[in-house]
């Protein structure tokens, strides 16, 4: 059953810490079914370590975990001279989906990014993951205007075997 955020309940967002290592390695199991443990440990030590003003951020409500992002600023990534952020990682618990939790760390992610003359966000949706694009959509994200590309290298190797 889902909770109802009380109009009393405020979201409170602030700087993720390292002692939320645990807690974002459990969310993130939660909406992935995967534990790993190992890539936030690395993440959230860049993502600390990155600026004076945070850009990693936690969300509580009454004092519960149940939202994070973590996010990076590259300054001339693939070609561009401006500095961009880029959002790796988001996740809200899904009992408290729709009940402005994601809004308000997008809200305070914006806010720090701006005080640091960031002017773009960018970030990747897996295709078939519709609530987040729905989501990212609401919030005013839009398709970008450049196209990403994977190599399987293995299978580029296999292709190079086979032209010899």
């Amino acid at each position: 059953m889902k909770q109802e955020v009380h109009p009393s309940k405020q979201v409170v967002v602030r700087n993720l810490r390292p002692a939320d290592l645990e807690a974002v390695v459990h969310l993130d199991t939660v909406l992935t079914g995967l534990r790993r443990e190992e890539y936030f440990k690395v993440k959230l030590a860049q993502a600390l370590s990155d600026t004076g003003i945070m850009i990693s951020l936690a969300a509580e409500l009454e004092e519960d975990f149940v939202g994070f992002c973590l996010a990076r600023v590259y300054y001339g990534e693939f070609g561009k001279l401006v500095p961009t952020a880029v959002l790796d990682t988001f996740g809200v618990h899904p009992v408290w989906t729709k009940r402005g939790v994601g809004r308000a760390l997008l809200v305070q992610l914006r806010t720090n990014l701006q005080a640091l003359g960031i002017t773009e966000l960018q970030t990747e949706v897996e295709w078939e993951n519709q609530r987040l694009l729905s989501f990212f959509h609401h919030v005013g994200f839009k398709p970008a205007a450049r196209l990403a590309l994977d190599l399987n290298l293995e299978e580029a190797r296999r292709r190079e075997l086979q032209e010899e």
